[in-house]
């Protein structure tokens, strides 16, 4: 009886470590596809130099990764 207890109370704490850590690494990663959308207007100057089409690219990945982490965190599924 006490084990099953521990063990749901362990479950639910990794559960909720998880979904603390989803949500703050898909802000941190979509900040850097914002960052690489954005900075030219913010004039970056080691962000302007990149070629534009890596930087579309490389941004679009990140709020691809950036989306798929926040719906993780969101649906909590673990």
């Amino acid at each position: 009886m006490e084990n099953e207890l521990r063990h749901r109370q362990e479950k639910k704490g990794y559960a909720s470590m998880r979904v603390v850590y989803d949500i703050t690494m898909s802000i941190l990663i979509l900040g850097m596809g914002a960052l690489m959308l954005l900075g030219t207007t913010l004039k970056i100057t080691q962000i302007s130099s990149l070629d534009p089409l890596m930087r579309y690219m490389f941004a679009g990945i990140c709020f691809l990764y950036g989306g798929f982490r926040l719906y993780r965190g969101i649906r909590r599924d673990y």
